[in-house]
């Protein structure tokens, strides 16, 4: 679901940066283990294949599999029979979730010259699969709500809280008009979401060519970018109220259970929302009146991009079957022999809008080797110490349905055993990147060094270490850091891919993996051409890339699960939400600073002195200024943990070599305790108070969210009782921690 996007593991790097060498036992290992450990990894990272990655795309994406389909089961099916056939316990755990599909849409520019929009990608003689015309879901917006609307067009640029500011300050009001807004910047249901808010009656998005189509590159099929029919499909649930089954919030929605009638539910679109091509989108653009946008907000048409409202009006019409669909999710298990009842998870989902050879088959497939790999493994007499268990998920690129329901039905025990959830989803030809909880950033940086990147021949860790600099732009930020910080940073997890449920609503520490950066492209992206073909002429063409995410999350899989003691580390955590705590009270200053300054100019009439006479301009309206807010029990809790964080690295170095697996339960609790089980406000179901997506982002993550949130939204009624819920979670690790820390000191 989430569109890859170049998240290195580090933000800025020094050029020169020296990659250790393996000495010490790995962390959190005893001497003897971490040497039989080390053999293992070695053994199973010579397993993956190139040939097996390919043949696997292949047929998991021979054709369209969406959910509901009859490919999309037999997908399921296969994989189970490719599961056990390499010797591990696997079933298909079912679930069933609504699942809207269209039943009719039309989309019409009314007035002298009429044109009606094609709706539809054309089939490409060179590439087969975009003929399977039958199987294909047609372009639309899953959870848009049915709707018959005409009006006038408004362009709102990409849709974000800020453009329509910027329509406010040009005078130009969205109500009762069909905005339309292109793809990009914000995540797609947001888009909807902040139209319908603003007295919109209906939402087009479109594809700009400045975004993902010729302007960045050749168009498909001669170039890997999105051709001028191409449409991004896509969700626009309400996913930063809760992902999953619209009708069963926060429960596993087996057949049977009891449903929120469809008419309650609050994840639904309020206006109907409509995804179309920039060669349907010319003429809505066209028809355009208004002021000339600005220059952030102009694509690469060749038009003059304008406001509105249009002279003309837009008829959009959308009805839907809302049918509930079986969901697929494909299970293996690993018992484990010495802590059986200690999880370590794995999952990368298999459903896709069409053929979706990237999105997700470039992930799907390189799991299913490291699955292969460990029953390779098994034969040769190994036997993880924690249970392993691997999931490949159906439904996530509707609404996260096949892993939300699965953690939300398991959620009692994922509580009590699991120990890390590992995620993949799109994966490509690059550099390696990683987000996740700030407790396993040590830990990844062990795998990925020792993962060898197959275009360079240095570990995939010091390669994206060294590049960053250069490829970021960001060339002296952060330099000194990263010659003196042993661990580069990875990014927080917000939302789109199957981790959402693990670490936002169940508090398990969780990561995002993957590669990518030097793909050509992405315009193939929820399109009829997300396919082999594409896929092997633009992206991995030779799988190389896929073997190494295979190595990289098959060995962080084996290194969690074989350790003596959970090889979480919480220096790294502190550290970082340290700086979280200081970005919320900068922002709550530089927002004070910005009032003052804003109120101060509206007073002497500076608004009215740079406005043209000749344009509309309507002056930003007086704000209260932002109150001095009580940030203490933020600074407190940051200092605990960080206290708390060194005290338990001491006793932890200390104490390594006995190995005492004694400490292990109480370090499954640390992530749990970041979480509040009243949740987020507005939002109950985000219970993670560090990590969780942002109202307004949809993808985007928001660190120290209850905080952050109500200070970007102007709630100051809140503000302080956030930090005091924030600062008592960071607490609860700390007292967890001082356990742990006492724990290992006795042992």
């Amino acid at each position: 679901m989430r569109r890859l996007t170049v998240c290195l593991l580090s933000l800025s790097m020094a050029a020169y940066a020296v990659e250790p060498t393996q000495t010490a036992p790995l962390r959190g290992y005893t001497a003897e283990h971490s040497a039989t450990e080390i053999q293992w990894e070695q053994k199973f990272r010579a397993i993956p294949n190139t040939d097996n990655l390919r043949e696997n795309m292949r047929r998991l994406s021979a054709r369209p599999h969406h959910v509901g389909s009859p490919y999309d089961k037999d997908n399921a099916e296969w994989l189970l029979a490719q599961l056990k056939s390499y010797g591990l316990d696997a079933k298909i755990e079912q679930f069933e979730a609504l699942f809207p599909t269209p039943k009719s849409r039309k989309l019409e520019l009314l007035g002298p010259n009429k044109f009606e929009a094609k709706l539809e990608e054309p089939a490409l003689a060179i590439d087969p699969t975009s003929a399977q015309k039958s199987e294909q879901l047609p372009t639309y917006n899953a959870y848009s709500r049915d709707g018959d609307v005409t009006a006038p067009l408004v362009y709102v640029n990409y849709g974000a809280p800020a453009d329509y500011e910027e329509l406010e300050r040009m005078g130009v009001s969205v109500k009762g008009a069909i905005v339309i807004a292109r793809y990009g910047q914000t995540w797609r249901g947001i888009k909807p979401k902040l139209a319908a808010q603003h007295g919109a009656v209906g939402c087009l998005i479109y594809s700009d060519p400045k975004d993902d189509g010729y302007s960045r590159g050749g168009s498909y099929p001669e170039g890997p970018m999105r051709p001028p029919e191409g449409v991004q499909r896509g969700s626009v649930m309400d996913m930063p109220v809760y992902p999953g089954d619209p009708q069963t919030p926060g429960i596993g929605a087996k057949p049977g259970v009891k449903l929120i009638p469809l008419d309650k539910v609050q994840t639904i679109t309020k206006i109907p929302v409509m995804p179309i091509s920039y060669e349907d989108a010319k003429p809505f653009l066209l028809a355009l009146g208004g002021q000339v946008v600005p220059d952030a907000w102009r694509g690469d048409l060749p038009l003059t991009y304008r406001t509105g409202p249009s002279k003309v009006m837009a008829h959009l019409a959308l009805s839907f079957n809302w049918d509930r669909k079986p969901l697929y999710d494909v299970v293996a298990t690993i018992p484990g022999a010495t802590f059986p009842d200690q999880w370590v998870i794995r999952g990368n989902h298999h459903d896709a809008w069409v053929n979706g050879a990237g999105d997700p088959i470039s992930g799907a497939s390189p799991e299913l080797e490291e699955a292969r790999g460990l029953g390779e493994l098994l034969k040769q007499g190994w036997k993880p110490a924690r249970t392993i268990i691997y999931c490949w998920w159906d439904g996530e690129e509707p609404a996260l349905l096949g892993s939300t329901e699965w953690a939300e039905f398991h959620a009692t025990e994922l509580k009590e055993h699991a120990v890390a959830y590992f995620n993949s989803d799109g994966n490509g030809r690059g550099f390696f990147r990683a987000e996740g909880a700030h407790s396993l950033e040590n830990f990844i940086n062990s795998v990925a060094k020792d993962v060898t990147d197959p275009e360079t021949g240095m570990s995939v860790w010091k390669r994206a270490r060294l590049a960053a600099m250069v490829r970021t732009g960001r060339g002296g930020e952060g330099g000194a850091e990263s010659r003196n910080r042993p661990d580069t940073r990875i990014g927080a997890l917000g939302s789109g891919s199957d981790y959402t449920v693990f670490i936002d609503h169940l508090g398990i520490a969780s990561a995002n993996l993957g590669y990518g950066g030097e793909d050509e492209g992405g315009g193939q992206y929820h399109s009829i051409y997300d396919d082999f073909y594409w896929y092997t002429h633009y992206s991995d063409t030779n799988f190389a890339y896929g073997r190494a995410l295979a190595q990289t999350a098959g060995t962080m899989m084996m290194r969690m699960a074989d350790a003596d003691v959970i090889p979480y580390q919480f220096t790294d955590e502190a550290d970082t939400v340290h700086n979280y705590v200081t970005e919320v009270k900068k922002l709550a200053d530089t927002m004070r600073a910005q009032t003052k300054e804003r109120n101060m100019a509206i007073a002497e009439g500076a608004y009215k002195a740079a406005a043209d006479p000749k344009k509309v301009s309507v002056p930003p309206p007086v704000e209260p200024v932002p109150p001095y807010l009580n940030f203490a029990p933020l600074d407190q809790a940051s200092d605990d943990l960080t206290a708390a964080a060194a005290a338990y690295e001491k006793a932890f170095t200390a104490h390594a070599a006995s190995g005492d697996s004694a400490v292990n339960p109480e370090l499954i609790k640390t992530e749990r305790a970041l979480t509040d089980p009243t949740g987020l406000p507005n939002r109950p179901w985000f219970e993670n108070m560090v990590y969780a997506p942002g109202f307004y982002t949809g993808y985007g993550v928001k660190t120290l969210p209850a905080v952050r949130e109500a200070i970007e939204q102007k709630d100051w009624s809140i503000v302080d009782a956030e930090i005091a819920r924030t600062a008592a979670a960071l607490e609860r690790e700390v007292g967890i921690l001082k356990a742990a820390t006492k724990m290992l000191a006795q042992s």
